[in-house]
């Protein structure tokens, strides 16, 4: 069955997922808080800025209206950044509460709240209360939206407690190119998609030093090790871990040119400034916020995650790489 789909967030992501939501026969609005971005997806049916050789199709509409974009929507898809989520689920219970509707909330975020670091779901549920809302979706796994973009097999997950909404997330996505999994334990596939970009950052940073391959899979081997612990420690299954949101979207994101997180550490891996790292890459860097929160949190339960505090020791103590390395590297033997 089609549906009326509002998806929040005209990002390459959120563009891209509406994009297939079209193509799946599914009418879709798309808000944007850019009118400028919202007349050239609605007239020239491209995004320049995040797609510049996609062409949407003409079905997809636009919007800066949220009212207009949610109403009669069944779905409702968070598709922004992780540091306004709280801010847009804000704007949509007023809009809700106006239209006295009660849509399946879906998001496709990967972070954590910084200050809080409540995860996204969290956010969301704290903002809009259950009466608002028919269920709560997770939309997370190993995914570039370059590739989804051009209709390249990828498989995701869709994560909820209840299980019957999972399902529905999974017949409103699912195509020839786009395979949805479901999966009940939202807190593992939360926790990979935030702490999976941190170590991208790490990733990238060996390439930039021109590291070879044993390298990069030591990190991405020890990486999971420490983003399961953390992971388990808030309750997540440690199988999810292997899953498509964990081990999978690790390695896609330590791994491909795409990954934003991976090239930000490749440009500090090459001796660039955080400063002018972010100011070259012109999006979100989520990994940079969700390390601080990593490492914080590891401090407050008492996890080992040294990998995580030596990224962290980059980023926000200005530590020189190459000897963070070596400190990783002369830590005492360890049993694995």
């Amino acid at each position: 069955m089609t549906e009326k789909i509002a998806v929040l967030g005209a990002g390459s992501w959120g563009s891209v997922l509406a994009k297939v939501l079209v193509e799946n026969g599914h009418e879709v609005a798309l808000w944007s808080n850019s009118q400028a971005q919202v007349d050239e997806l609605n007239q020239q049916h491209t995004n320049a800025k995040y797609l510049p050789d996609l062409i949407y199709p003409e079905a997809l509409k636009a919007t800066t209206d949220l009212k207009a974009a949610v109403k009669d929507a069944g779905t409702v898809l968070f598709v922004v950044p992780t540091k306004v989520i709280r801010l847009v689920a804000q704007q949509l219970i007023e809009v809700l509460e106006e239209l006295g509707t009660k849509p399946l909330i879906v998001h496709a975020s990967k972070g954590l709240e910084l200050g809080s670091h409540k995860r996204i779901s969290e956010v969301i549920t704290e903002e809009i209360p259950t009466k608002y809302r028919s269920g709560m979706v997770v939309l997370s796994g190993p995914s570039h939206a370059e590739e989804v973009a051009r209709q390249d097999i990828t498989l995701i997950t869709a994560a909820s407690e209840d299980l019957a909404n999972a399902k529905k997330v999974q017949a409103l996505f699912m195509n020839d190119y786009l395979r949805i999994y479901t999966n009940s334990d939202v807190v593992g596939v939360e926790t990979g998609a935030a702490f999976k970009n941190v170590i991208a950052i790490g990733a990238g940073a060996l390439h930039g030093l021109g590291y070879g391959d044993d390298a990069k899979a030591a990190l991405m081997t020890r990486g999971l090790a420490e983003i399961s612990r953390l992971g388990v420690s808030f309750g997540a299954d440690p199988l999810t871990f292997i899953g498509l949101s964990g081990v999978g979207d690790l390695i896609v994101t330590c791994t491909s040119v795409h990954s934003r997180n991976w090239r930000a550490g490749n440009q500090l891996g090459q001796g660039k400034s955080l400063e002018d790292v972010i100011a070259n890459m012109g999006m979100v860097i989520e990994g940079i916020n969700t390390c601080k929160a990593a490492y914080e949190l590891a401090q407050q339960k008492g996890i080992e995650m040294p990998i995580t505090q030596a990224i962290y020791n980059v980023l926000y103590k200005q530590a020189d790489i190459k000897a963070e390395i070596a400190n990783l590297m002369q830590r005492e033997g360890k049993t694995e």
